[in-house]
């Protein structure tokens, strides 16, 4: 592919990307804002992902392989998140989290912080996989990076789904209301869904890698991770929970967001 012609393809792909997002976040809006509650934004996040590896994979000229395997593994993530947030958050109220963030906004301020933010950080998120879409194939030389980034997709997506099944269970015993989840991947860290989620981004991204100016795309693996740590994710969850009885000692036996063995339980 020629200079002039990656180009093209990739502001075309670009182009395509914007169109897709403007399309889920606007009827989410409107959902949103019909229905009362803006957590429903949360539901858009997988797809809106989805869409720009579909745009990607359809009008992308480079590597057809990479193109489609991409998608498939964005489209498991993102569909099954989407999902789980659909069916968690259906007929209930606002996310604790959202209404302390939002506090009185308006629609357009809510329009503005929270589905223009998310559009914006999307896009940029998924760049690699634009860019990835109009390069050529992986060089022999590194495709063990590839391999690697679909193991850790794997792991992602493992503790991600498997945490999420977990917590859902042990909130379905009323015996476990008001009680802190730490039992199974909850052990191990404090959120394996937030910790899932950016590992699936970090595989995503070592698959996307094709020569070492691939490296300059590394800031979406960092937005994604520092997104889930310090703003939407673990922060505010914690902050919710602080207070709530055995919190604190959950804090101190189990790791924050990477996976570690848990502390014995201090006497």
């Amino acid at each position: 592919m020629s200079e002039v012609s990656f180009v093209q393809n990739l502001a075309q792909v670009c182009g395509a990307s914007v169109a897709v997002l403007a399309v889920v976040h606007s009827v989410t809006f409107t959902i949103g804002k019909r229905i009362g509650r803006y957590n429903v934004v949360d539901v858009a996040w997988g797809i809106g992902f989805v869409g720009i590896a579909a745009v990607a994979a359809a009008l992308g000229q480079g590597d057809p392989v990479r193109r489609w395997l991409l998608l498939a593994l964005v489209t498991i993530w993102g569909v099954r998140l989407s999902w789980h947030i659909h069916r968690k958050t259906a007929g209930k109220g606002e996310d604790p989290r959202y209404a302390a963030m939002l506090g009185d906004a308006t629609p357009g301020q809510v329009a503005r912080k929270v589905f223009l933010l998310q559009a914006l950080i999307t896009w940029f998120v998924s760049f690699p996989l634009q860019l990835s879409a109009v390069t050529g194939p992986t060089p022999r030389a590194l495709i063990a990076v590839p391999v690697f980034g679909v193991v850790v997709w794997l792991v992602g997506v493992a503790f991600e789904a498997v945490g999420d099944r977990q917590l859902r269970i042990f909130k379905a015993d009323p015996a476990n209301r008001g009680v802190v989840m730490d039992r199974g991947l909850w052990a191990w860290t404090r959120h394996p869904n937030y910790f899932g989620d950016a590992a699936v981004w970090w595989g995503l991204w070592l698959i996307t890698i094709t020569g070492w100016w691939s490296l300059a795309t590394v800031g979406s693996p960092l937005l994604m991770t520092y997104f889930l740590v310090y703003v939407t994710g673990v922060r505010l969850t914690e902050k919710l929970m602080t207070g709530r009885p055995g919190f604190a000692e959950y804090q101190q036996r189990t790791a924050c967001f990477v996976p570690r063995p848990p502390r014995p339980a201090r006497r």
